[in-house]
């Protein structure tokens, strides 16, 4: 992340709150939205297998909504090279999550950068 104010920084903070919004309202969301969501599916096995003491819904929310977006643009996105989305998805999990969330978020998608 270079600033908080970055493009990319932004866009991606509006994608994980839509991701959050999406478990507990019904809404309108963004085509990159509905494109993670669509692989949802495949990004929750690569995050369970990754984090197996951990099942999907018992991941905090927030954290699942960064996992699904870091996930994506590892494993289907791959605009961003691999240590700048885990750099963000870290940053974001600073910002929006708990104490353990950046070392949680970290772990997670080392492995699965690792498989």
């Amino acid at each position: 992340m270079k600033t908080s104010q970055d493009p990319r920084h932004l866009r991606r903070q509006t994608l994980i709150q839509e991701l959050f919004k999406i478990d507990f309202i019904e809404q309108k969301i963004s085509s990159d939205a509905k494109k993670i969501m669509e692989n949802s599916k495949l990004l929750d096995e690569k995050i369970n297998k990754a984090a197996p003491d951990f099942p999907i819904n018992k991941i905090n929310k927030i954290d699942l909504a960064i996992l699904r977006l870091a996930a994506y643009e590892l494993l289907i996105d791959s605009k961003a090279p691999q240590n700048v989305v885990i750099d963000e998805a870290v940053e974001l999990a600073k910002e929006y999550g708990g104490d353990k969330s950046p070392s949680f978020v970290n772990g997670v998608l080392g492995h699965i950068t690792n498989t």
